[in-house]
């Protein structure tokens, strides 16, 4: 037993000195900047605003018609079966709701297409960020955003500004 012991503890002390000689290289960039940079995001809000004129706008319009509609059947309560009374009044609370949280429902709309939107693009971005890093030796990556002090020499942006083809603005403009 003692001899297993000493074994898994030389093994510790082993691992423990391989690894303190691994040395860690760290760098930082901020993606956001990238994302901005790169030319299929300068589409992405033209492509919102059809998708909010084509699509949400008109399901509002049908949803405040039909509400009315169904509203109006409802209350002419002479000409209205009871079965279908029932049943619309069972629906109005699903159109009012819809209706009164339409803001909340266009906003979550709104950022799943501009997620699915930017999905290729951020993977552009981490494809191309993972390249520079092998190539250079960063064993960490950090978002710059994340950081609160980072020395100018390890910001990759530049070298990954030039792996996805794309050319950085000047710092004064």
């Amino acid at each position: 037993m003692k001899k297993f012991f000493l074994a898994a503890f030389l093994m510790t002390g082993l691992m423990w000195a391989g690894s303190s000689n691994a040395q860690t290289k760290i760098a930082y960039i901020s993606i956001e900047t990238m994302v901005r940079l790169m030319p299929e995001s300068a589409k992405i809000d033209s492509v919102l605003d059809s998708y909010q004129n084509d699509s949400i706008n008109p399901q509002y319009a049908q949803i405040v018609a039909l509400y009315q509609y169904k509203d109006s059947v409802y209350r002419d309560s002479v000409k209205t079966p009871a079965v279908v009374r029932k049943q619309i009044e069972q629906e109005l609370p699903t159109l009012i709701y819809q209706i009164q949280n339409w803001q909340s429902i266009v906003n979550q709309a709104m950022q799943a297409k501009e997620n699915e939107l930017l999905a290729p693009i951020y993977n552009k971005v981490y494809d191309a960020i993972k390249q520079v890093a092998k190539e250079k030796g960063y064993t960490h990556v950090f978002n710059k955003e994340a950081l609160l002090v980072a020395p100018d020499g390890d910001d990759i942006i530049t070298p990954v500004a030039a792996k996805l083809k794309i050319t950085l603005p000047k710092a004064g403009k």
